[in-house]
């Protein structure tokens, strides 16, 4: 697995302020932002880079763009299931958390558009994490703000596909193509074939579509053996036939 800190497409600036004090420096807040709106518009993806920024937002509360924290959550959301969201949600005020536990936080968080918006996120976050993709497509295409909240990151949803469709191949062998169509919001058989055949090298066959065999997929016996002689129960024999003091 690859590091979360290495990103092969991190620009060489960036690269100079992660390895050095300039990250903890408010005036680099902007150069993180516009790399997000990079990130977002090349489909690229730097965890650590964001979670910098985050950090940064949390010592300059003044400094913080609504816009460009929910673009960072959004983004997260293209990678799951690692914890890239989590990890970023983390670093957000406690009055943005799905469940505030302060009063403080409770009555800041029903006067905040941008808490909403984050807390919206953290719902899709869950659908994924459970592996509730249908609901998590019923849930992206019911609300307008979804929409508002995910229209800057280039290609977001054919990423999101692609990562329900890693998932699938990790679980499945053979899965009914209707239930692969809801699970990637593919309501036609012809854009399902296409996609599973340009995308991901699978084929249809009799309604079933079929993932070949890969390490995550594949039923294997597991044999476990253990050898115990009676030299390790040496001393809880002893006991047995030790007198009472």
């Amino acid at each position: 697995m690859v590091a979360f800190d290495k990103c092969e497409t991190r620009p060489a600036n960036i690269d100079a302020i992660l390895n050095g004090l300039d990250r903890y420096n408010p005036e680099t807040t902007t150069i993180f932002q516009d790399y997000v709106t990079q990130q977002c518009e090349d489909r690229s993806f730097d965890l650590y880079a964001n979670l910098a920024l985050l950090k940064l937002y949390q010592f300059n509360p003044h400094l913080q763009q609504p816009d460009t924290v929910t673009n960072v959550l959004v983004k997260a959301l293209t990678v799951f299931p690692s914890p890239a969201f989590s990890l970023c949600l983390a670093l957000l005020p406690a009055y943005t958390q799905p469940f505030p536990t302060t009063s403080e936080a409770q009555a800041a968080s029903q006067n905040s558009d941008f808490v909403e918006s984050v807390q919206k996120l953290s719902h899709l976050s869950s659908l994924l994490e459970s592996a509730q993709y249908t609901q998590f497509w019923s849930t992206l295409n019911s609300d307008d703000l979804y929409a508002d909240l995910t229209a800057d990151v280039a290609g977001f949803e054919e990423l999101i596909r692609i990562r329900i469709a890693v998932e699938v191949g990790k679980a499945f062998r053979s899965v009914k193509a209707e239930s692969l169509e809801q699970w990637l919001d593919l309501r036609s058989r012809d854009t399902l074939t296409k996609f599973v055949a340009d995308v991901c090298s699978w084929k249809i066959e009799d309604d079933v579509v079929r993932v070949p065999t890969n390490k995550e997929n594949e039923a294997r016996s597991e044999v476990k053996s253990e050898r115990v002689g009676v030299d390790m129960f040496g001393r809880v024999i002893r006991r047995g036939f030790e007198q009472p003091a």
